[in-house]
């Protein structure tokens, strides 16, 4: 411990030592000791709660270069380098202890090799630069959620973004338990040029779960880089695995109902299937867009936001089609943009913002103009697919009031959806729990997208749109969920939706706003409010149900047509993703519960029976 204070009162000036040691855990000092001693870094700067401090972490970003201003003096623009835009999941590595294997789907590596690999590539990598020091809490302070991470940067934007992200958690480290669990990120961009990574090529995240640790290294995108997004999410769910709670990828919101009434909803879908427009559907609240734990607590299953704000994709985010978000983009709320283009008139411009696209300006090529081609020869967009908004939540007009509940909030329901095709109905409810976890959230395919490295539109395993980022064999994950209920009183319905279905042409059979209707018949299903028909993939909406709520929702007749090419079951297709689906869990799957394969076969033969009976594309109807 000795060693410790002295290493800190070396590098860190009075004041900084002072906030420092003001947390009374001695694993807090010793963290960042160590990373002083390895990254070598020219000053450190300790961040508590303050105004002050935050502040001047905005104020270091803008000046390093690494945000720029623009015309609203609230907003600024990050750009990433060229190469560096999206998760990279391929160097995203598990370190395994000898003996242990995680499973086939997760990359992993020795361990000790691995440590060895990162430390020396961290080595010295803050010489000249400045650390941060910050503190956090996972989920609301002072709650049976709370997760305390300490997360240490020379990236002030990605200190800026957490800031906007995530509740600061400075004085609940001052006061909380000695022996309180908590989370351990240390990144650095590496070699910067014009305030952006050129070691793209040797980036990094290695994620050491029996320490609590993640590591970043020679990277600035978002998901790479801020720790207590997707690479916290990684060690939630092992301690949600040893503690009997679940760690998911999901949104969180309140669908209003009859009566002011409020039934709240989780959500699993993968990027870019509509996660984020969802939860900010007009006419209902949002408690948060992206990750939740669920926890059993008086026998009811309760909920919270993970974080307290939005990292979203800003493609397609229209006036008309996400006003909520449009407004805050276009107020005074705080807002970081990245990866977008920045016009002559320092304003934000992104793919289909519903505006003529641009001539010129600057993206993350540099200066841009129409025309412009990589060393490929490829044509670069204006803005890159994959552009992001960070915002706080508290800037949404349709904030839900829960956002700080401690205990949380009664999860009514529970939605998986993805990108698909030609095979799921817009919307329908699982026969029973363990029905929804393996027809459903185990089950859950989607096509891929730009939020991650790799060609897109490839129809990708997805289970629980959790697989990127489990730490623990996907059998077992999927044990866990099955488990989860046994305590509860009432048990959350589970229900799949899909935005994305075509028709023969290629033609979308739904309109983006229809999903309003799809949470509102999710809604009066919670509450046993509308009856549903009874087929052999789960419960369907009637149609005249449907009617009445696009006529009120949607204030549009809605006719037969529609809802017998939105909602017949292609038999072909569902066959043919219970045999893609029971030889991936066959194939590499090997602790995968026999019940899975059960649940699967039940399905499988309710289908072959209904294909003997009325054919390959059944009206729902038949089924009354």
């Amino acid at each position: 411990m000795n060693d410790t204070i002295s290493i800190l009162e070396s590098a860190l000036t009075d004041a900084n030592l002072g906030k420092l040691l003001a947390i009374p855990n001695r694993r807090v000092h010793k963290f960042v000791a160590d990373a002083i001693v390895l990254c070598k870094p020219m000053k450190v700067f300790i961040c508590n709660d303050s105004t002050m401090d935050t502040e001047y972490i905005r104020r270091n970003a803008i000046a390093r270069g690494e945000e720029t201003p623009l015309a609203n003096p609230h907003h600024t623009v990050h750009f990433d380098g060229y190469f560096d835009q999206a998760r990279d999941k391929e160097r995203t590595v598990y370190l395994v202890p000898e003996g242990e294997s995680l499973g086939e789907q997760l990359v992993q590596m020795d361990r000790e090799k691995g440590l060895n690999s990162v430390r020396k590539r961290i080595d010295g990598s803050m010489e000249h630069k400045k650390m941060v020091v910050r503190f956090f809490s996972l989920g609301p302070l002072d709650s049976p959620f709370s997760i305390p991470v300490v997360q240490i940067t020379d990236s002030f934007y990605v200190a800026h973004s957490e800031d906007l992200l995530y509740r600061r958690g400075y004085e609940y480290f001052r006061r909380m338990p000695e022996d309180k669990e908590i989370f351990w990120m240390l990144h650095s961009s590496g070699k910067l040029i014009h305030s952006v990574s050129t070691d793209w090529k040797k980036r990094g995240v290695m994620i050491d779960y029996k320490q609590n640790t993640v590591y970043s290294v020679n990277t600035q995108y978002a998901g790479n880089t801020i720790g207590l997004k997707k690479l916290a999410l990684r060690l939630a769910i092992r301690k949600a695995d040893g503690e009997g709670w679940l760690a998911e990828h999901m949104f969180l919101m309140a669908v209003h109902g009859p009566s002011a009434r409020k039934t709240y909803f989780t959500g699993a879908y993968p990027s870019g299937c509509g996660k984020t427009s969802t939860s900010m559907v007009r006419g209902n609240t949002i408690v948060g867009d992206d990750l939740s734990y669920l926890r059993v607590l008086d026998g009811k299953v309760k909920a919270v936001n993970v974080e307290q704000g939005i990292f979203g994709i800003i493609r397609s985010v229209t006036e008309r089609d996400d006003p909520v978000i449009w407004d805050v983009l276009h107020s005074n709320q705080p807002a970081i943009f990245s990866n977008v283009l920045i016009s002559e008139d320092a304003e934000p411009r992104w793919l289909d913002d519903g505006h003529e696209p641009p001539e010129s300006g600057v993206n993350h090529s540099g200066e841009w103009f129409k025309g412009k081609v990589d060393r490929h020869g490829e044509e670069i967009e204006y803005a890159h697919k994959n552009a992001r908004y960070t915002i706080r939540l508290e800037g949404l007009k349709n904030l839900d009031a829960c956002l700080e509940d401690p205990r949380g909030v009664d999860v009514g329901g529970i939605i998986y959806g993805g990108r698909d095709s030609d095979t799921w109905v817009p919307v329908q409810q699982s026969l029973d729990w363990k029905h929804g976890v393996i027809t459903m959230g185990a089950s859950l395919e989607s096509e891929t997208t730009a939020a991650t490295l790799g060609p897109s539109g490839v129809r990708k395993f997805q289970p629980f749109s959790n697989l990127d980022f489990l730490s623990i064999p996907l059998g077992k994950y999927v044990q866990n969920h099955l488990d989860f209920v046994n305590e509860v009183e009432t048990v959350p319905l589970i229900f799949s939706v899909n935005y994305f279905q075509q028709d023969e042409k290629g033609k979308f059979l739904t309109d983006k706003s229809d999903k309003q209707v799809w949470l509102k018949w999710m809604e009066l299903r919670v509450h046993n409010e509308v009856e549903a028909i009874q087929t052999p993939i789960g419960y369907i909406p009637k149609y005249d149900d449907l009617k009445h709520l696009f006529t009120i929702y949607r204030n549009r007749d809605y006719t037969r047509e529609e809802y017998d090419a939105q909602f017949s079951i292609r038999v072909p297709e569902l066959l043919a993703k219970i045999d893609r689906v029971e030889k991936i869990y066959r194939d590499t799957v090997p602790d995968a519960p026999a019940i899975l394969f059960e649940i699967l076969s039940e399905q499988r033969d309710r289908l072959i029976k209904a294909k003997n009976d009325f054919g390959d594309c059944i009206l729902s109807n038949i089924f009354l």
